[in-house]
Formats: structure tokens, sequence, C-alpha cells
């Protein structure tokens, strides 16, 4: 499904921000920020799985163990997360076991076969074309260089 939605700027920035980030330190350049009802950002995380060597260091993962910490609770109900990239099935899970509302993405997984089959709300974002070819351009950019 492709939803509409106008972010905040700020929450851009900082997707953009901490994709860079992860992407310099030879992470694959995925950030995640969670919003509260109102749009607030309340967690921001980046990959972190090769610098802390923990295999539950997505950003998405990240980002929701902060959000919790913060609200002093694990069920994230009325929060929803922006993501760089469609999350993976571990990142899936983790999300619908706090119960965030819903996740926006900007780039879908190119290979059918990884998307989860969890039920949980996962909209890729229409519009911010420049941002979702940036972000499209990063990712793919990070595993040519692998090559």
């Amino acid at each position: 499904m492709v939803i509409v939605m106008k972010l905040n700027k700020n929450v851009v920035d900082q997707l953009i921000k901490g994709a860079q980030k992860a992407y310099k330190r030879g992470e694959i350049p995925v950030s995640a920020v969670i919003l509260d009802e109102s749009g607030k950002v309340i967690s921001k995380a980046c990959n972190n799985r090769q610098k802390s060597c923990n295999v539950l260091g997505h950003a998405e993962v990240l980002a929701i163990l902060k959000a919790e910490k913060k609200i002093h609770d694990w069920r994230l109900n009325g929060y929803k997360m922006v993501v760089v990239l469609e999350p993976c099935d571990m990142c899936s899970m983790v999300i619908s076991k706090c119960r965030l509302d819903e996740v926006l993405y900007f780039v879908a997984q190119k290979d059918d076969s990884v998307r989860s089959n969890v039920n949980i709300e996962k909209n890729l974002i229409d519009g911010y074309d420049e941002e979702k070819k940036y972000f499209s351009d990063l990712v793919l950019n990070f595993f040519n260089n692998m090559r």
C-alpha cells in the first residue's frame, strides 16, 4: 500500500543524517525515527550491527528500545515509525510485538521473499521523490561497494 503523508522536514533531515552516519561507519545506511501522535520525534537510531557486534543492531529495533525507555512502557500504541528501508522480518516481528500503530518507509525491499507476513501496517510513502532517490542510491551504493 502506498500512503500520502506530509512529514515534518525535521523528520526527513534526521533520517538522512542517520543514514549517512550508518553509511560512514560501514553499516547498511538505514535510520529510523518514532513519532508520537503529534508527529514529534521521541526516538531515533541508525544501523549499528557491525560496530556493536550485535545482530539486533538494526535501526528499527534500536529506535524501539529508546522509545520504550523514554516513555517507560514497552507498548507503543499510538506511535508510528518512519524508516528509510522497508523493515526485514526480524524488525517486523519486533514492531508487531511492541504494538506500533504504523510503519512508513521510503524504499521497498527489492526481493519479495524478504517481505514479512507479520500483520503490521507498513506503508510506502508517496511523494518525496528526491529523498526516495537519495536513500535508494545510498543503499545501492553501499551494496555495490561491498562487491
